[in-house]
């Protein structure tokens, strides 16, 4: 159903960040809503646009899908409407713009360098007020967009993520494995989580996903100093399929994470029938609902009493995954695009 009168709408949006080999949250945010979109509306015309180091790189696309070069100060200037999935606009005249944010952590903590929080910080209050309408991925994401940029509450309209669909191999057993998914970095607060796992019973392994960030050295450090460093293994960035099988295998999911926009792993873990300890704080008590543990994640102690609850009592891993099955059904990818098509409705209808 046509739901723009009078003409047939080009909509563009900043395609970018959904192209590459390891495609970070913000990647699979993109091309979930890009492929979504145009897979929902056949009858509208999208302009994916693609900076110049992303351009050549980009995929077959959509028969109502055309690619587009965004190189300030070139880009799609004749779309009806202009979407930044990455909380920031281009410097083009934009007719209408929306704008998703993720999150402002690089604002209210030490998790990068000076020079990169200026300049995020920057961009970000450039496209708050710029944008039309704003989308944030949580709710806790639009009270920083309103307390940190000033932004009218009534222009920010929350669209969580859905949960992303990996093929979990059958037939796998679980072992006694504690996982947890996510860059190391300072921000995702492994260390106090390296060090919560050493007071768990020496029968369990502590496995970490991702790959390098902020402040990773550090942390590496520590986990080669700790007296249970043979039982943590540092796997770096891992496949989808390999992410998969991780999750097939695990028997806690652990993501005592400092700050979280959304927190699409607590998710994923769910999906993947794996009880969850994680942070109270952020976005992640929003995510997790009643369906996880929740602690306070700089306090050692109780991560380390939550994790040995798991490991030691089947009855909560038990309800804690009925728990999570269910509520990961409630964030789906499909609800994400048909709420994002509304705030463009809202905009332009």
């Amino acid at each position: 159903m046509r739901l723009f009168l009078g003409h047939s709408p080009r909509i563009a949006l900043d395609a970018t960040y959904s192209i590459g080999d390891e495609l970070s949250g913000v990647g699979l945010y993109s091309s979930e809503i890009l492929w979504g979109l145009a897979a929902a509306h056949p009858e509208t015309h999208f302009d994916f646009a693609y900076r110049p180091h992303r351009f050549f790189r980009a995929q077959s696309l959509p028969s109502n899908v055309r690619r587009r070069l965004l190189a300030e100060p070139l880009g799609p200037r004749s779309a009806t409407l202009f979407h930044g999935l990455n909380q920031r606009l281009p410097h083009i005249p934009l007719r209408r713009a929306v704008v998703t944010f993720h999150d402002l952590f690089v604002m209210t903590g030490e998790y990068s360098t000076p020079e990169f929080r200026a300049r995020f910080a920057a961009q970000a209050r450039e496209a708050a007020d710029r944008a039309d309408a704003i989308i944030a991925v949580s709710a806790f994401t639009r009270g920083q967009a309103v307390s940190l940029l000033g932004v009218d509450p009534a222009k920010v309209q929350v669209v969580h993520h859905g949960t992303r669909k990996l093929d979990f191999p059958p037939g796998v057993h679980r072992e006694k494995v504690i996982l947890n998914v996510g860059a190391i970095q300072k921000r995702k607060n492994i260390a106090r989580l390296v060090e919560a796992f050493e007071t768990v019973d020496t029968a369990w392994k502590l496995v970490l996903a991702g790959a390098s960030g902020y402040g990773a050295d550090e942390i590496l450090a520590r986990i080669e100093r700790s007296p249970a460093h043979d039982r943590i293994s540092v796997l770096g960035y891992v496949s989808p399929s390999d992410l998969a099988a991780w999750y097939a295998r695990a028997m806690i999911f652990a993501f005592p994470s400092l700050d979280e926009g959304f927190g699409m792993p607590i998710l994923e873990a769910m999906s993947a029938e794996i009880p969850i300890v994680t942070s109270s704080r952020s976005a992640l008590p929003e995510v997790a609902g009643d369906a996880a543990l929740l602690v306070d994640p700089e306090n050692v102690e109780a991560l380390g009493h939550a994790l040995r609850d798991l490991t030691q009592n089947r009855d909560l891993r038990q309800d804690l995954t009925r728990r999570g099955v269910a509520r990961a059904r409630l964030f789906t990818w499909e609800k994400a695009v048909r709420e994002t098509w509304d705030v463009y409705r809202k905009l332009l209808g």
